[in-house]
């Protein structure tokens, strides 16, 4: 269930228009802090968000995420970052790359890099922190608030470097999966923490069976591409 209020500071005073959106679970409510006329931007981890969704159990609907956050706040930018191995002749992130790109999303993309570890097995590394951290940082004087779509423990610094800059920053992750997805210390760094779980049926494109923890394991070309060695 969720319910629209407005937002009002200690004391009853009423802030400056806003949306809160409260939804009734079985853990609780929660809400979710955006100003209407604020200018927003989504920077999107597609790795991370990929693993934290299968961790949760379901697809992400990427027009109906970006419908989400646009009824909330004036969206000016949403980028999506995700590495390519291009050696394939058809890659499964393909199709999806495609229509992000025609649909809205600023698509951020370079070669992922294919190597054999120390025991032999097939890796594919692909880091796109620091495309992620230089667009972040270049569009901070143009925005009020940005949303992070990661749990990285690396990206800390650059949410303390753009709150410096006056910059409201969420973090979107979640707690739920095990182990977590998101580090603590980018949590509490955050302006917001949005529990990706509680936000998730706005745009879930389709339920699945949650993933099970499991060790490190090789990565598969259905898979975005990630740093193995990266972690929160």
């Amino acid at each position: 269930m969720f319910r629209a209020g407005l937002c009002r500071r200690r004391g009853g005073q009423r802030d400056p228009p806003c949306i809160l959106i409260w939804s009734l679970r079985l853990e609780g409510w929660f809400k979710v802090h955006f100003l209407p006329s604020e200018r927003v931007a989504l920077f999107i981890d597609g790795a991370n968000l990929y693993s934290a969704s299968r961790n949760l159990g379901f697809d992400v609907d990427y027009r109906n995420l970006l419908e989400f956050f646009r009824r909330k706040a004036h969206v000016i930018r949403a980028y999506y970052y995700s590495a390519v191995l291009e050696t394939e002749e058809y890659s499964p992130l393909k199709p999806l790359t495609d229509w992000l790109a025609y649909n809205g999303y600023t698509l951020v993309t370079k070669p992922a890099k294919e190597f054999t570890d120390a025991t032999g097995r097939r890796r594919v590394k692909g880091n796109m922190d620091i495309e992620l951290a230089i667009d972040m940082l270049e569009l901070a004087d143009k925005i009020d608030h940005a949303v992070l779509f990661s749990g990285d423990s690396d990206f800390r610094r650059l949410v303390e470097a753009v709150q410096r800059r006056g910059v409201r920053v969420s973090v979107v992750s979640s707690i739920r999966t095990a182990p977590p997805m998101v580090a603590d210390e980018l949590r509490r760094q955050a302006d917001q923490f949005l529990e990706l779980a509680e936000i998730a049926p706005e745009f879930t494109r389709r339920q699945m069976e949650p993933r099970p923890p499991r060790g490190p394991a090789r990565l598969t070309p259905a898979e975005p591409y990630a740093d193995p060695q990266d972690g929160t």
